[in-house]
């Protein structure tokens, strides 16, 4: 496993996928400072709504995944190297975990420091609102890994796929149908920032403090156990 796990992270720190995501986690921080010194500034719901809820969580962290994520298992998968890991005599699962964290340990820095600092510009400096964020965002890259390392198992379009679920699935349809939001990663990251920091963050989604990390453990579990399931099935060249 902690081959797999270091040959991953190798590849996955390409310096472009590192600007690109660099690129990606400064946006949050630059909007929240021109949106503060703007003479109009919005209000704390506004705040709310539009950066951490639909800006970041919706869009930042789930892109910031999918450089990476998609391409956890994509090149093997393109480069026709897949064999080389299945047909070693170790289990599936030890070799989708390992692809999986270093997924999360090459987005999840990006994702923490972006949230963290977006917080702390927006909320002047409160610190439990900004651990409250940073957490969710973390816990939303661990979400969004799992479902993208899937992903690169099933299609070597992998990217083009994420981009359609996030612009159509987390965009647009989680923000104005309301069932779409008990399947929605974006949800299950802000319900985990609220219950974190209720004093800060309304209550007012459709998930509790209990429901929304129980769904994010689900949501990473299971997205874990069908890639150990496609690797067991699929049809390696």
């Amino acid at each position: 496993m902690g081959s797999i796990y270091s040959m991953t992270v190798r590849q996955l720190s390409g310096r472009w996928r590192l600007g690109i995501m660099t690129a990606l986690a400064a946006l949050p921080v630059l909007i929240a400072f021109m949106m503060l010194r703007s003479s109009s500034a919005p209000s704390v719901w506004d705040f709310e709504d539009a950066i951490l809820g639909a800006m970041f969580a919706g869009s930042i962290v789930p892109l910031v995944v999918l450089a990476v994520g998609g391409a956890a298992f994509g090149n093997e998968v393109e480069d026709r190297t897949l064999a080389n890991l299945t047909l070693s005599p170790v289990p599936r699962w030890k070799i989708a975990l390992p692809k999986l964290l270093a997924t999360i340990t090459v987005a999840g820095p990006f994702a923490a420091a972006s949230a963290f600092l977006t917080a702390h510009v927006a909320f002047l400096g409160d610190t439990q609102a900004s651990l409250a964020v940073t957490v969710a965002a973390v816990a939303g890259v661990a979400m969004y890994a799992a479902m993208f390392v899937w992903l690169g198992l099933m299609t070597t379009q992998a990217v083009p796929v994420g981009l359609l679920y996030i612009v159509l699935w987390e965009g647009f349809f989680s923000g104005f149908v309301m069932g779409a939001r008990l399947l929605s990663i974006r949800y299950y990251a802000i319900g985990i920032m609220q219950a974190l920091d209720p004093r800060r963050f309304s209550t007012t989604d459709l998930l509790g403090p209990v429901a929304a990390p129980i769904a994010a453990v689900v949501v990473i579990g299971g997205f874990l156990l069908l890639a150990n399931r496609r690797l067991r099935t699929m049809d390696v060249p």
